[in-house]
């Protein structure tokens, strides 16, 4: 059976694998403070081109997310985020349980606007009983979005802008920021989103890592005691070189690039099949994830043969579904799916 349903269902690169197999015999000291996550963070920094940033490895995304939040907003604050924002939707309110509300606002193919943020932000403190509600703490974005889009340069400027003016910290979560980064007329670098974000993390337990994500604080702002902040949070991993060594190969001899480039480039050849077939994309996306709206039959008969995602319900007769290329995709995976649709 075929298998578009995610991009984390293969183990992990080859050169990953045998990485961890060259550590077999050796020993590390614990919780990250070894030489090869040493090496990882500067790679990253050099990527950046942040040599102030201040890197730390967990291990998944919601993790991630729960952490960083916690750990930049105030506790009488709240995160704002679009309403299909990842930790408002399917995070099982791990943002609230640390007593952060998400703090919703509309969204337009899976973003925030600037302008949206900006009202949001001056109607809450022209109300004159804020005082009683939920501040606006910090401000979360993702790249690429729930919904595959993308934040243009202008978009995320402006957000940055608007932010400024409220002092809010941006967040970037880049569960699969690989793949937006080599997106057909993505016109943002890594260069950029270190420049203006406060915080961002790099994905890997999507783009090719056996688990892990990389967070970086762009600015040398990594909250004090941040690792004590991880451990409260049960999310410090003992054997923290695993995590250092995904991210040393992923961004040794620009694989991270290579990998979710080759993800795209699938995707793009599903896309021009779909749409030569006659089928409905949902979104206008150029990532590795590809939204088609199916009439349940169409639906039915597909997932005999292949696994897809389910993203939601257009109506009573169609169901949007998820094909979701990954780093592991092959030609022939491909053309097999070509063959079904």
């Amino acid at each position: 059976m075929l298998s578009f349903e995610n991009d984390y269902s293969c183990t992990a690169t080859p050169e990953i694998i045998e990485g961890i197999r060259q550590t077999v015999a050796k020993q590390y000291p614990g919780y990250g403070s070894d030489e090869i996550c040493e090496s990882a963070k500067a790679k990253i920094r050099a990527a950046c081109e942040s040599p102030k940033a201040e890197i730390f490895f967990l291990v998944g995304g919601t993790q991630t997310n729960q952490i960083v939040i916690d750990s930049i907003t105030p506790q009488y604050a709240g995160v704002v985020a679009a309403g299909t924002g990842h930790v408002n939707v399917h995070e099982a309110g791990a943002i609230e349980s640390t007593g952060h509300k998400v703090l919703t606002l509309p969204h337009h193919d899976g973003k925030i606007d600037a302008r949206e943020l900006d009202e949001y932000c001056a109607d809450f403190y022209a109300d004159g009983n804020h005082a009683h509600m939920v501040f606006p703490g910090c401000v979360y974005i993702s790249q690429a979005t729930e919904y595959g889009t993308l934040y243009t340069l202008p978009e995320l400027k402006a957000i940055r802008k608007v932010c400024d003016g409220y002092e809010l910290p941006l967040f970037i979560d880049g569960a699969r920021l690989g793949y937006a980064l080599t997106a057909t007329g993505n016109d943002v670098t890594l260069q950029d989103i270190a420049r203006l974000s406060d915080v961002f993390y790099i994905g890997g337990t999507k783009v090719g890592a056996m688990f892990g994500e990389a967070v970086v604080f762009t600015h040398g702002n990594m909250p004090e005691h941040f690792v004590t902040l991880v451990k409260r949070h049960g999310a410090l991993l003992a054997k923290g070189w695993l995590l250092g060594l995904q991210f040393d190969t992923l961004f040794t001899d620009d694989l991270y690039r290579r990998i979710a480039h080759r993800a795209n480039t699938a995707a793009d050849r599903i896309r021009e099949a779909l749409s030569e077939r006659g089928y409905t994309l949902t979104f206008d996306a150029p990532t590795n994830q590809i939204f088609v709206t199916l009439d349940n039959e169409t639906s039915n008969r597909l997932q005999r043969h292949v696994r897809l995602g389910f993203m939601e319900k257009a109506d009573d007769a169609h169901t949007v579904m998820r094909i979701c290329t990954s780093w592991a995709t092959t030609d022939e995976q491909v053309e097999k799916l070509i063959a079904l649709l």
